[in-house]
Order: structure tokens, then C-alpha cells, then sequence
């Protein structure tokens, strides 16, 4: 319940209501994530939600770990997929959220850190050779599970419970982008442009 509650934090709602007296829900793509606050309220505070959202994620697992002396791999992996549940669906605006990506990826860069690494240097490139953060994003995911599928292959499938969670994060990342990968299939996807 901690680790959905701290997800459910809105990050860029907050950032706009706070600061900019903006509901990011009104703007853009209606989006309460990383990429529409970029869009909407500028490059500064794209980032700060990115960096706040990826905390979440991190937290929800580094609390558990400080909390229990050792804590089983499902456990941990239950938090991380309660927290981007909450980002995704959080209770304090109807259940309404981002796609998952940051909070995912603050789950996986304490879980399965060089896996994680191989996915944000993929999602930098993709970023910056198309400007296109959705795709940044679907392709870091893929990497994630391609990476993580490899190393299972490698050692007898012993951290099969990795596998599974990072393949359930992948269906449900393409899931949220449904409609990016239509606009992106039609060439509509807007890259991105820095608010200055």
C-alpha cells in the first residue's frame, strides 16, 4: 500500500498546479508524465518530474530493502509494480495517470541496474537521432527485456521472476503508448521542441 501511495504521487500535476498554476490534464496531450510537463511547462520542469517520477520508483523498493533485513525478490518486485501502478493509476486524481516509464525505470535501476543501463543509453540515442521521446521510451523498454532475457539465457533462467516482471512492464508501457505508436505509424508523433 506504501509503495502505491508513493506512486500515486502526480509529480507533473503538481509541478503545474504549484508553479505554474497550469492543470497539465488541460494541456497537450492531457498527460500528467515527464513528456507532456516538458511540453507544456518547459525543459526545467520536464526533467525535475522525470527525476522526481524515477524517485518514486526507486524509493518504493530502497524503503522495503532499508525496512526488511532481506527481503525475497518477489516481495521487492510486488512494491515496484505497486508503485508504477500508482503512477499509472493514482488514487488522488481518479485514477488518472502517466504511462509508467520514469517510475518503471526507478524500479529497475535498483532491481537490475546494468540491464537499466543498457536501456536509458538506448533511450538517450533513440531520443536523440528521431526526438521523439515515446519511441525513446519503447525502445529502452525493449532493450530492457532483450537484456534481461539474455542474461536469463546465460545463467539457466535463475532470475526468471525478473524476466517476467520486466515482460509484464513492457506489455503494459506498450499498452500506454497505444496511441503514440498509431500517430507514430502515421507519422504524426511530435518530437520534441525545448520551452524556453
Amino acid at each position: 500500500m506504501a509503495a502505491y501511495l508513493l506512486g500515486s504521487v502526480p509529480t507533473g500535476y503538481l509541478m503545474g498546479r504549484v508553479f505554474c498554476g497550469v492543470d497539465i490534464r488541460q494541456k497537450g496531450s492531457g498527460n500528467i508524465g515527464a513528456t507532456n510537463t516538458f511540453r507544456v511547462l518547459g525543459m526545467g520542469y520536464g526533467i525535475v518530474t522525470m527525476i522526481l517520477d524515477i524517485a518514486k520508483g526507486m524509493l518504493a523498493v530502497k524503503l522495503l530493502i532499508w525496512a526488511t533485513l532481506e527481503p525475497s525478490p518477489l516481495i521487492l518486485l510486488l512494491a515496484g509494480l505497486a508503485a508504477i501502478l500508482g503512477h499509472i493509476f493514482p488514487i488522488f486524481l481518479g485514477f488518472q495517470g502517466g504511462k509508467g516509464v520514469a517510475t518503471a525505470a526507478g524500479v529497475f535501476i535498483i532491481l537490475i541496474p546494468i540491464p537499466s543501463l543498457i536501456a536509458l543509453v538506448t533511450f538517450l540515442l533513440v531520443i536523440a537521432v528521431s526526438g521523439i521521446i515515446s519511441l525513446g521510451s519503447l525502445s529502452a523498454i525493449t532493450a530492457l527485456l532483450i537484456s534481461v532475457l539474455v542474461i536469463n539465457i546465460q545463467n539457466g533462467f535463475r532470475e526468471a521472476e525478473y524476466l517476467i516482471f520486466v515482460f509484464v512492464a513492457f506489455l503494459v508501457i506498450f499498452i500506454r503508448h497505444r496511441q503514440n505508436i498509431r500517430r507514430f505509424l502515421q507519422g504524426e508523433e511530435r518530437k520534441i521542441k525545448i520551452k524556453r
